[in-house]
């Protein structure tokens, strides 16, 4: 079983994410399972979803404590709240910003994983340029395609026209498609 756990704030589309990578996952014919955990249901408060795949039913309901793989949407959660809890050491990290894990101050903690499945990417940005909205949960989960190999950027395009349509569909569709190429040629750098 692969278990995600993703972090953010109320408002950036966290639930919405991990429900849409749940559905990328169902598409590609695996089981999955995605919920919310709310403290405060308000605007800016720290928010957290789980999702996860498996090629076999899934009867587990309790939070993610030991996820396989973060994805953090809002950066300044970082030193607020303990994200990285229980992340397993070949776990998968996506961060939503421009600045690298050395830039955050988390150079040292960086070492202890794989740097292949390390990421950074400006999703706020990519969402912005595409959908006119600063809600970086659908170009994270592009790179995170890109980044675990474990759904397909098409699967991820359909999860999207499953939640959403017309012009806001096709947005989310361009900016997810970019952070899977920016993850991809991150990684090719990684690996040469």
């Amino acid at each position: 079983m692969f278990q995600v756990r993703i972090h953010g704030r109320g408002g950036q589309g966290v639930v919405t994410g991990a429900e849409m990578l749940s559905i990328a996952a169902f598409l590609e014919g695996r089981n999955a399972q995605a919920f919310p955990s709310f403290g405060s249901e308000r605007t800016g408060a720290p928010v957290v979803a789980f999702c996860r795949i498996d090629d076999k039913e899934i009867r587990l309901r309790e939070p993610i404590i030991e996820p396989d793989a973060l994805i953090i949407q809002d950066p300044t959660l970082l030193f607020q709240v303990d994200v990285f809890a229980g992340l397993k050491s070949e776990g998968y990290i996506i961060i939503n910003t421009n600045k690298s894990f050395e830039e955050l101050g988390l150079g040292d903690f960086a070492k202890k994983f794989r740097p292949e499945r390390l990421l950074t990417v400006s999703a706020t940005d990519l969402a912005l340029k595409h959908v006119g909205r600063p809600v970086p949960n659908v170009p994270l989960l592009g790179a995170f395609a890109a980044a675990s190999g474990l759904i397909s950027i098409d699967s991820v395009a359909a999860a999207i026209r499953d939640k959403f349509s017309g012009k806001v569909a096709a947005g989310n569709i361009a900016a997810a498609t970019e952070a899977y190429n920016i993850a991809q040629a991150a990684q090719e750098v990684t690996h040469a």
